[in-house]
């Protein structure tokens, strides 16, 4: 095969950017917690940023592409931001910034706090509202049961408690 045509990689040459992160179609809601989780990160990546600026080291500047990349993905995010504090919502009935207390027919109980997409994470319990699980849970009420569907298979959930808010 004729290597002819084959872009080689310059050694001087500018490195190419990497991709921009993609946005989700959703709304970015966020509790008040979430907001100022992305105010912090913008903070992080700005102080990594600093030793960087200005270096001629190919691995610095590559960093410093990424940390580019990913400081305008989170201000987009920031400027996305619908804030929306739990104290807010329903009382009783699941909303987004509750905790929900469910248990399964076998007795099992677990405890999630429905969040926005940036401040999700299922080993702290804290899910996102666009998830199938926060989908399954939205506006049930204390001692209703939920069907959360999953690809391994449906799950009935008893919910046990709400509060609004962490």
């Amino acid at each position: 095969m004729s290597r002819a045509f084959v872009k080689e990689p310059d050694g001087d040459g500018v490195p190419v950017d990497p991709p921009e992160r993609v946005h989700s179609p959703h709304p970015n809601y966020v509790t008040p917690e979430g907001l100022r989780q992305l105010h912090r990160r913008v903070d992080e990546l700005l102080a990594a940023r600093a030793p960087l600026a200005g270096s001629g080291d190919p691995e610095d500047r590559r960093r410093l592409r990424l940390i580019d990349r990913d400081l305008r993905y989170v201000e987009e995010r920031i400027r996305r931001a619908v804030p929306v504090d739990p104290a807010d919502q329903p009382e009783g009935e699941v909303a987004f910034g509750s905790v929900v207390a469910v248990e399964t027919p076998e007795g099992r109980r677990m405890t999630f706090a429905i969040v926005g997409e940036d401040e999700a994470d299922v080993s702290q319990g804290r899910i996102s509202w666009v998830s199938p699980l926060a989908a399954a849970l939205m506006e049930a009420r204390a001692g209703d049961t939920v069907v959360w569907r999953r690809p391994t298979g449906e799950m009935e959930l008893t919910i046990v408690s709400i509060r609004n808010g962490d």
